[in-house]
């Protein structure tokens, strides 16, 4: 939870909590292959929900791809009378911390934004945990928005597994259900909080990662 790790830092100190760890340092991408069969384009925006993790860290990483018009942090695979962050981060609500992507597919495909959540944005062979954060608010799931999605996605999880990219299994899971919109406190707190110890150890090495090893489509 991101609540007793802020006290910590909060206790300790942020750059000995940095250093310490060696959170700064630690981020990078997995080299992994781009999707073989992808979403086709077609005119307007469209929307993906993705869920990996603290959904800053998510927002992140996608407010700053190229084609992508809005990033929404929320809370997805459960009910509306409980998509309440105290109430999530319960763990009690089966709701997931998510960003809805709102993107031009002309610009930027429905792969790419897979290639980047599985490479960077995100650890997809831990379960329940990514980082600091532990729970099932923090599992790694795709909630496709159409059935096409979903082919994609299912595809690309299988594709991936036999290329042997990562160290153990992918354990990101296709799953079904709505998005809410999380607290206004929590939208675009990457660029309202730059200097927040959560930002500071866990978000910023994780966005330079990102501008890395996708230069081409990174803002």
């Amino acid at each position: 939870m991101k609540k007793p790790l802020i006290a910590t830092l909060a206790a300790a100190g942020i750059a000995g909590a940095i250093l310490s760890s060696g959170a700064a340092q630690g981020a990078r991408a997995v080299v992994i292959p781009a999707v073989k069969t992808d979403v086709p384009a077609a005119p307007g925006f469209q929307t993906a929900v993705l869920a990996g993790g603290c959904f800053w860290t998510m927002e992140a990483v996608f407010e700053h791809v190229k084609g992508v018009k809005s990033v929404t942090a929320g809370y997805a695979g459960g009910t509306k009378d409980t998509a309440t962050y105290d109430q999530v981060s319960a763990e009690t609500t089966r709701h997931a911390e998510a960003i809805k992507i709102a993107y031009d597919p002309r610009v930027v495909s429905y792969g790419t934004l897979l290639r980047v959540y599985f490479s960077i944005a995100h650890d997809p062979t831990s379960l329940n945990r990514q980082g600091p954060d532990s729970g099932t608010s923090y599992r790694s799931a795709i909630f496709p928005q159409s059935p096409v999605q979903a082919q994609v996605a299912r595809a690309y999880i299988a594709q991936l597994g036999a290329t042997r990219a990562f160290s153990g299994p992918i354990v990101t899971k296709l799953e079904t259900g709505a998005f809410y919109p999380a607290e206004a406190y929590h939208q675009n707190f990457f660029d309202r909080n730059p200097t927040h110890p959560y930002i500071v150890m866990w978000d910023k090495p994780k966005l330079a990662a990102f501008r890395a090893a996708f230069p081409t489509i990174s803002n």
